[in-house]
């Protein structure tokens, strides 16, 4: 291509001025880099400006006051002592900003005990006979544990809610808690302070357990090369300038993303080795601008094939619904455009400046290790092209294997899951769980003119009622049974009835289950379901909700967390299979564009299909569940085996245009690129397997497949790749120029 050549003649003339624009250029990437946000929330989960954002959205910013949970654990938490530490911390907490209401059993045992806590154990004992069981259950599970509700200002952003918890937990390290007693912070906002805190931990450590392990991968496989070291530089230049991109550009990393950078290290160290590689190869017969030349010419544009057709798999993912998917396609491209610029350009340069020499050829008896294993890969090709059938056949039968278990394989949405097991909010959250069993909640926000109507009311009743007899529901509760409750167990009979009522509940009651005239809320309490059947459930309650119409002109939708998660596993189940799919059409045109041949587009791409196979069968085997982040696993092994394949298929024509028959062709391609594959294979596994040290499980798994899979990837190209091409063509006796075409 033309532009290489200009490129080569600029890196000849002004190697200076170059490595100053890149120096210039990295240098203000640094800069973006101070300018990356972490992000959580539902923003991560859906798009903003959908109808099931905006509904849910309205919904918490009405009638959701998010909840910090304080847990308190000593021996026995009614001790009069303990209830008055207690009680001194209510009354510290209840005047932090933006705290509405701060409620504990200390409350209700003092209005027990006559407005005053007590003072001996007799007291407390007298105190607890007089508050309701459920209630004295629910807020005492155990004798050794106890809860603090502290409920914030409906609506608060994100940003607010973890300034509030940090406020929060200073005010219990200044409470000096009484010796043996542990207090803790748990609930949502609490869960996602400190999941935002650990990301940016894990990726810190993700990024530098990843390098390391580069530089310990290209020190014992790529000792053959001078600067074995150099491709570990480009690499960190990709980071910063895709770190400093995302910075400039206002994009923000989440839980998903996190997993980019050590997928980006793994796969920009590739294109560092095959580019010095490259390098290292043609000077060796050429001098050092010729080299140069010969290098950015040759494997330029097909290292650029393989670096989009990469991209075309990771832009397969933008088709996602999930933002958290798509930011990490993004990410992803971003990634490998920056890794591929800074080899491109970096090894030209530095080997122009450094005035770089080729090791000499150790003088020593019989054959290095590398060129033992060229001869191993050029004896096993030779062994391929006997038996390409039956290896194809075998190939394939485990690939069809993996797909026909796909389906088996477990989505899991639940947030708890994916965090660190010993994050704190997390182990407080389980302990209540276990102290108090596990429930859920479903709510149906009911929208209209006139919500507080006596239809409505009595509609929200009826509907709680019918809605009784399911199986799956606890209980309901919806401003109807307030009414009910304070007009003598017995709806009103008139509109006016039903204002009068109102007014008589207190405001702090009333405001959870009705707003104005316009909105109001039915609060639905089930046993806790898995997967498939809390999916099941939230179809059969909508399509409840339709069968059992509210009066016209009101309308009843089913949101929060509970129907958001629940639809997100149907979303994954779906979308993966469609990001599979349409990665690979996305690759077929775009290598059909750049070969104008259909068979020749086609044939890097049946690896990579029969890989996809093997990764279902593996995740089934292993028991590893689809997340938001191995969901992406299909559409990613497209973007990095295509790479291998491409390379493999870009070296045999290059080598039949050279003359070389066939089979000839077949073997110096896989001996001269495999072997550059196979050490930039196993520098990316290296990479990857940074991401199984992750202590959030959900990217554990997905490093344990991704290493896995570019595992399966290098098999797809040293071994599918050569039986698939020794099939195409007539064999040995095809004739390697003008006939070439035909293949």
């Amino acid at each position: 291509m033309r532009i290489y050549e200009l490129f080569s003649e600029g890196v000849n003339r002004y190697p200076k001025q170059i490595a100053m624009a890149i120096l210039l250029i990295l240098v203000i990437g640094l800069y973006g880099m101070t300018l990356t946000e972490m992000e959580t929330g539902h923003e991560t989960y859906v798009d903003p400006d959908t109808p099931r954002f905006i509904l849910l959205d309205k919904y918490l910013s009405t009638f959701s006051s998010e909840s910090v949970m304080v847990l308190i654990e000593t021996e026995d938490v009614t001790n009069p002592l303990i209830l008055r530490y207690m009680s001194d911390l209510q009354e510290d907490l209840a005047r932090e900003r933006y705290v509405t209401d701060v409620t504990g059993i200390t409350d209700y045992i003092q209005r027990a005990n006559g407005g005053l806590l007590p003072v001996s154990i007799a007291e407390v004992q007298a105190a607890e006979e007089d508050i309701d069981p459920m209630l004295y259950e629910r807020l005492v599970p155990t004798s050794s544990m106890t809860i603090i509700q502290v409920v914030l200002e409906p609506g608060l952003p994100m940003e607010t809610q973890f300034v509030i918890i940090e406020s929060l937990d200073t005010v219990i390290t200044l409470s000096d808690p009484p010796p043996g007693v542990t207090v803790g912070l748990t609930g949502n906002p609490a869960f996602s302070k400190q999941m935002m805190d650990e990301m940016g931990t894990s990726m810190g450590m993700l990024i530098g357990i990843a390098m390391l392990l580069m530089v310990l991968a290209v020190g014992l496989l790529f000792s053959a090369v001078r600067y074995r070291l150099l491709s570990v530089a480009i690499v960190a230049s990709g980071l910063i300038l895709t770190f400093g991109f995302m910075g400039l550009a206002g994009l923000k990393i989440n839980m998903v993303t996190i997993a980019a950078f050590p997928v980006l290290i793994g796969i920009g160290i590739d294109y560092a080795i095959q580019f010095h590689s490259r390098l290292d190869e043609e000077v060796r017969n050429y001098s050092l601008p010729e080299a140069v030349k010969e290098t950015m010419t040759r494997s330029g544009p097909s290292i650029l094939y393989a670096m989009l057709a990469t991209s075309v798999g990771f832009i397969a993912m933008w088709t996602s619904p999930l933002p958290m998917i798509r930011s990490f396609g993004e990410v992803c491209v971003i990634g490998v455009v920056c890794c591929y610029l800074a080899a491109l350009f970096i090894v030209p340069i530095f080997a122009t400046l450094f005035r770089y020499e080729p090791k000499p050829v150790p003088v020593k008896k019989g054959l290095s290790a590398g060129d033992r294993y060229n001869q191993g890969l050029g004896a096993m090709v030779g062994g391929i092209s006997r038996f390409p059938i039956i290896i194809l056949a075998v190939c394939l039968l485990l690939a069809v294997g993996g797909y026909s278990v796909d389906d088996q394989i477990i989505v899991n949405t639940d947030e708890n899951t994916f965090v660190p097991p010993d994050m704190p909010a997390k182990v407080q959250i389980d302990k209540v769980t276990r102290a108090m069993g596990p429930a859920s909640a479903m709510p149906i926000f009911v929208r209209g003119d006139r919500v507080s109507s006596l239809d409505s009311i009595t509609w929200m009743h009826e509907f709680q009622q019918y809605l009784g007899e399911k199986d799956m529901i606890t209980g309901t509760r919806s401003i109807a049974d307030l009414i009910i409750q304070y007009n003598d167990g017995s709806l009103p009979e008139t509109d006016a009835e039903v204002a009068l009522i109102l007014e008589e509940v207190p405001s702090n009651v009333r405001d959870h289950y009705i707003s104005g005239h316009s909105m109001a809320l039915i609060e639905i309490s089930t046993i806790d379901m898995d997967a498939n059947i809390g999916m099941s459930f939230v179809d059969n309650l909508e399509h409840d909700i339709i069968w059992y119409q509210p009066p016209p002109g009101i309308t009843a939708t089913l949101t929060g967390e509970g129907e958001l998660f629940t639809n997100l596993i149907r979303e994954i189940r779906e979308t993966k299979t469609q990001m599979t799919i349409l990665g690979f059409l996305m690759i077929f045109a775009f290598l059909f564009l750049v070969y104008r041949r259909a068979l020749k587009a086609a044939i890097p791409l049946i690896p990579i299909m029969l890989i996809v196979g093997w990764n279902s069968l593996i995740m089934h085997s292993l028991g590893i569940d689809y997340t938001p982040m191995t969901a992406t696993l299909g559409s990613m092994t497209i973007g990095i085996a295509s790479e291998y394949t491409i390379l493999i298929t870009e070296r045999y024509y290059e080598e039949r245009e050279r003359g070389l028959p066939k089979m000839d062709a077949i073997r110096q391609s896989v001996q001269k690129i495999g072997t550059a594959i196979t050490i930039s294979g196993l520098t990316t596994i290296f990479g990857f397997s940074a991401l199984i040290t992750s202590s959030f499980g959900m990217i554990s798994n997905f490093g344990v497949l991704t290493v896995i899979s570019v595992g399966f990837a290098l098999m797809g190209a040293i071994i599918v790749m050569p039986a698939i091409l020794s099939l195409i063509g007539n064999g040995k006796n095809d004739q390697p120029a003008g006939s070439a075409q035909a293949e």
